[in-house]
């Protein structure tokens, strides 16, 4: 049991906690203001300001707005921040740690916005205003872990449309175009109605000024005898809903030109039929008063069904409350009524401001948060982050957007999206292919970095490249850290694939013209040569026969075609007439060809096909029948050229034990001392003989091509497998 003078002690203590607190808080903000004033009272801003009034002004709005004494303090210390050697250590020793990275991070994100517009400014990105856009929406997401960033820059964002306001002076289109897109619909997001209003129609009024005129003008029109019959009309529901009992608050609804507009573009109206150009707004203090109110304004005046929305019962997506209701006077005027509670109204007012303690409670609570409540504040706002996202982008996910993307600037102040850890070599590539085949340094502010340094939001990325020039094969080395970007690897391989390519193309050019030459059929044209054996170009024919996967006999055969042909005719007439018969006897190669007998067989060497491969056979011009394995691309060509000529054939159903076929294996690894060696061994403790070895080596990788002699090629898994655990190896397949 609790004694009066123990509860009476605890609630002095509250108070005198609480007080104590208010004084520190008071003292932060005075402490703070001392501190910048030296620094930046005789500076201004590019926009012509005097950056200690803007920082006044900044305070003020936030203070307007509920937000706390270190939120008011930073919003002298942002601009500080330039003015300082070490400003992380100078501010986190006279005003801690967490105010610190506040300012810093605030600064960081003004800077780069201003690099923005001037780059959209000085058409450099005029191309595309869309994109610029776009990315500068997306670095404001990436600076929004902290909320408290985001507000201190609505709140400077709207002192800086005021400053143009009041002095007259042209304002950039660029800066009115991402308040109006960017600031305003985050600001309406979060549920900070007052400056996402007064945002709106300061942009707007500098984007489209007749426009805005015209609106202004059929406003004051009939401005005097309109705001004496809404005082009117708000004294009576007053007097009518205190006579009910409901201590309510009636006032006029301010007009907002911005959302007029809207409303007559939108729906395709004319000034005449917005209805709210005359509103009111009721406060009360409980939930069943709103519906009391609601009940009352139906008895009394026409409502109109369509434009009623309860918004109680169902509230926005970012937490808004009010029913919202338009009626129609004795004469036919209609009036906008908004009625809500007084929790509703300055959420309604101040939006996230109330959830601002979480960044300042931490894990123990602070200023009567808990740590629990406090944690849910914060996914509450981080929730309105990302339907702002949504709404603008279409963005579905809350890792991409607040763990796996940075920011980062060209040098003429572009914004380039990257994933999280992304390096210079994934931002040249991503600026350029050309450029990311070339890059070779690289400077991150102004400072010269490895190629493989993490960037971070908000850095100035500079890349320095060589005229000609490749990739290097560490930057597919993941341990190396080079490249995260999938994209960025994806091209690094296809340089490498491409000169793969060119050199198999260059040797295989070399052996066909060889062939020409020997033939002496020099004037040949390649490309007519190509088209006849069924390839779509001369490089296509000559990149096959440099990987050795088309034989140049068949080259020959078409350069030096027989003049009759009668053992292919009579093994393809013998097939014809055999059906039913036996297969023939099992000759030296293994291979039983069905429907004929005693023909000549020959295992192609393009394939070198072992039992148990899946067989077939084509009938050659005078040296009988060439067994390939059915998914030899050589096989595939020639049948599709004439498969007249495909004939059935199988493996003898026993195969000699002294029967060997040669196999290639192709191995792609990193090139190394002993490489050779280790294959090698493993093809020896396998007890298969290696018959025979190529091997190339291009800027440290090397391609290897084994022949070796097996009599059975399912053994080939478990040795292409032994094969592909040694050390630098990335590939081992058949061919």
């Amino acid at each position: 049991m609790v004694s009066p003078s123990e509860t009476a002690s605890t609630a002095l203590s509250q108070v005198v906690r609480a007080t104590a607190a208010a004084h520190e808080a008071a003292d932060l903000l005075e402490r703070a203001s001392r501190f910048a004033q030296p620094l930046i009272e005789s500076e201004t801003l590019d926009t012509g300001e005097n950056i200690w009034e803007h920082a006044q002004a900044v305070a003020h709005v936030l203070a307007l707005i509920g937000g706390s004494k270190e939120m008011q303090a930073a919003a002298y210390l942002v601009y500080a921040c330039p003015h300082l050697n070490k400003p992380e250590e100078v501010i986190g020793k006279a005003f801690g740690e967490n105010l610190a990275q506040l300012a810093i991070q605030t600064n960081q994100l003004v800077h780069l916005q201003r690099l923005s517009r001037t780059a959209e400014a000085t058409a450099q990105l005029s191309d595309n205003p869309k994109l610029q856009t776009e990315n500068v929406r997306k670095m404001l997401l990436a600076f929004s872990r902290d909320l408290r960033v985001v507000m201190l820059r609505l709140a400077s964002r709207l002192q800086t449309l005021r400053h143009y306001a009041a002095t007259k002076l042209p304002v950039p289109a660029a800066l009115a175009r991402e308040s109006l897109q960017v600031f305003a619909p985050l600001a309406n997001r979060l549920g900070i109605w007052q400056i996402k209003w007064e945002m709106e129609d300061l942009s707007f009024r500098f984007l489209e000024p007749e426009t805005y005129k015209d609106i202004a003008r059929l406003l004051d029109e009939k401005r005097t005898e309109r705001e004496a019959y809404m005082a009117s009309l708000s004294q009576r529901l007053q007097s009518e809903l205190s006579a009910q009992g409901i201590a309510a608050q009636v006032q006029g609804r301010p007009k907002h030109i911005y959302s007029i507009v809207k409303k007559m573009r939108g729906k395709d109206l004319p000034f005449e039929r917005v209805f709210d150009v005359r509103a009111l707004r009721v406060v009360v203090p409980q939930v069943p008063d709103c519906y009391q109110v609601l009940s009352w304004v139906h008895e009394h005046f026409t409502p109109i069904v369509e434009e009623f929305d309860d918004y109680i019962a169902k509230p926005k997506s970012n937490g808004y409350q009010s029913l919202h209701t338009v009626v129609r006077d004795a004469d036919g005027r209609p009036i906008e009524i908004q009625i809500r509670t007084r929790d509703m109204h300055e959420h309604a007012e101040n939006g996230v401001a109330a959830h601002w303690a979480y960044k300042e409670a931490g894990t123990k609570g602070y200023a009567g948060v808990s740590a629990t409540s406090a944690y849910d504040a914060k996914i509450a706002v981080l929730r309105q982050l990302l339907a702002w996202e949504r709404d603008l982008s279409g963005a579905v996910s809350d890792k991409a957007l607040f763990d796996d993307r940075i920011y980062v600037l060209t040098p003429d102040a572009a914004i380039i999206e990257l994933p999280q850890g992304a390096t210079p070599v994934d931002f040249a590539y991503m600026l350029h292919t050309n450029l990311g085949h070339r890059c070779r340094g690289a400077k991150v502010d102004g400072a010269m970095v490895p190629l493989n340094t993490p960037l971070a939001n908000g850095q100035t990325v500079e890349i320095t490249a060589i005229k000609e020039g490749g990739p290097s094969r560490d930057w597919l080395n993941p341990e190396l850290g080079y490249i995260v970007s999938h994209r960025s690897r994806a091209k690094v391989r296809s340089w490498f694939n491409a000169q793969i390519s060119a050199e198999h193309i260059a040797k295989g050019r070399e052996a066909v013209e060889k062939l020409l030459q020997r033939e002496g059929r020099t004037s040949f044209k390649l490309e007519d040569l190509a088209s006849q054996l069924g390839f779509k170009s001369a490089d296509g024919l000559f990149e096959v026969v440099g990987k050795d996967e088309f034989s140049l006999r068949n080259i020959e055969t078409l350069l030096n075609p027989p003049t009759s042909t009668p053992q292919a005719d009579d093994i393809i007439a013998a097939r014809a007439n055999a059906k039913g018969a036996s297969a023939s006897r099992n000759n030296r190669s293994g291979v039983l060809v069905v429907g004929v007998d005693s023909l000549l067989t020959q295992l192609a060497r393009c394939c070198k096909p072992a039992p148990p491969d899946a067989i077939s056979g084509f009938v050659t011009r005078g040296k009988g029948v060439s067994i390939h394995r059915q998914d030899c691309s050589n096989f595939r060509e020639l049948a599709a050229r004439t498969p007249e000529r495909v004939i059935d054939v199988r493996w003898g159903e026993r195969i000699a034990d002294d029967a060997f076929y040669p196999v290639d294996v192709a191995v792609e690894a990193v090139d190394r001392q002993g490489l050779l060696r280790d294959i090698s061994e493993v093809f020896a403790k396998e007890k298969m003989n290696v018959i025979g070895v190529q091997t190339q080596s291009v800027k440290g990788m090397a391609w290897m091509t084994f022949t070796v002699e097996l009599n059975d090629s399912a053994k080939l898994a478990k040795v292409l497998g032994s094969v592909k655990t040694i050390k630098g190896v990335r590939n081992a397949r058949r061919r």
